[in-house]
């Protein structure tokens, strides 16, 4: 591994009361990473696609964002660094060995040693969290309060993870222990006037980032979003016939469509803030 591991993340500083993360969207591996993994995870299947541009709206709106530049496979920003897990049945790690399709990650023998876990601990984790910490607490101290919107995507389908179908929009805030239950409520309600699915608090309830920095008596609310990727990637049953997986294509389409309800969505955290009801620390 180099000496420097460069840019772990990249954050716009917005005035609102509101940062938005996006712990999973980053493709960066470290020098030489690439062809200790298996053929299976060159192609970084597990990676939330294309977050920053479906969200593109928010530097319009003057909100915070900090998104992750190295790929989950170098770690996983969604994790508490002492790796407890998070959910019952199986899941990925810390530094994750494998892939939601339940094959390896890296060829045999290939995987990180104790002291580069470390240092990406040190130097991609950490650093991430700090600043996430740092910007809650300027918000905070400007407005009173902050919400924390921690955005993912993940495939419709995964069987290792939930049986079936995922729902399009999957809300968690930790049983209602990160964030008002009717800030959610909210959300849900906008995305039930729309011909999107929704749940809250499914299988995905908010992993470490939405559990740790949630803390409504501190008037500091998190709410995870993991939306399926159906809503918004190019149908991938072309090319399958080669033998080959296709790319990870965006579908322009579908993006506008899904966009105008995230943007629905954004706006009523937004408002919602305004209302003064988190000042209060109502629930």
């Amino acid at each position: 591994m180099s000496n420097q591991i460069d840019r772990p993340f990249s954050f716009r500083q917005g005035n609102s009361s509101l940062l938005v993360s996006m712990p999973h969207s980053g493709t960066v591996l470290l020098p030489e990473m690439e062809k200790r993994l298996t053929e299976a995870a060159r192609n970084l299947p597990d990676t939330d696609w294309y977050l920053p541009e479906l969200y593109d709206f928010l530097n319009q709106m003057d909100v915070s964002v900090i998104h992750a530049n190295y790929s989950r496979y170098v770690i996983d920003l969604n994790r508490p660094v002492d790796d407890k897990p998070l959910y019952a049945g199986r899941t990925t790690g810390l530094f994750p060995e494998i892939l939601f399709s339940d094959q390896a990650v890296f060829l045999e023998g290939q995987q990180f040693d104790e002291a580069t876990k470390s240092r990406i601990k040190a130097e991609v984790w950490l650093p991430y969290h700090q600043k996430i910490g740092e910007e809650l607490q300027r918000i905070q101290a400007q407005h009173g309060y902050a919400i924390l919107f921690d955005a993912h995507s993940i495939a419709a389908q995964v069987p290792m993870l939930f049986d079936g179908t995922l729902p399009d929009f999957n809300f968690g805030n930790n049983d209602g222990h990160a964030c008002p239950v009717n800030l959610m409520a909210n959300l849900a309600d906008i995305v039930c006037q729309s011909s999107f699915s929704h749940v809250c608090n499914g299988r995905f309830k908010g992993g470490y980032i939405t559990r740790h920095f949630g803390q409504p008596e501190h008037h500091i609310h998190a709410i995870q979003l993991e939306l399926s990727q159906a809503t918004y990637l190019a149908d991938r049953h072309q090319d399958q016939h080669q033998g080959h997986q296709p790319d990870y294509q965006l579908d322009h389409t579908k993006k506008q469509r899904v966009g105008a309800v995230l943007h629905q969505l954004i706006e009523a955290l937004l408002a919602y803030g305004q209302s003064g009801e988190l000042k209060l620390g109502t629930n």
